[in-house]
């Protein structure tokens, strides 16, 4: 049961992450500040294959990121019903 919490718990930071990765988008002066460029190395990889499946409507409203969060939320939930088939 242990592995499991790590595992939610992995992807738990990872959406909290992507979170304030998306939210840094509203506030362009904070591009680059070293906290975002953190958020950025890590969630932007992420979010560009979605990006590149969904690109923004209009050229301005950005659904990718909603994709994001729904697929990786999918992934969780794949790898611990693999876990747990596997465990038990």
């Amino acid at each position: 049961m242990y592995l499991f919490s790590i595992i939610h718990l992995f992807f738990v930071s990872y959406t909290v992450l992507l979170f304030f990765r998306v939210v840094s988008y509203w506030f362009p002066a904070w591009q680059y500040h070293r906290i975002v460029r953190f958020l950025a190395f890590y969630a932007d990889p992420y979010l560009s294959i979605f990006r590149r499946l969904l690109p923004p409507l209009g050229g301005t409203l950005d659904l990718s990121p909603v994709l994001a969060f729904f697929a990786l939320q999918i992934l969780e939930r794949f790898v611990l019903g693999v876990f747990h088939f596997l465990l038990h």
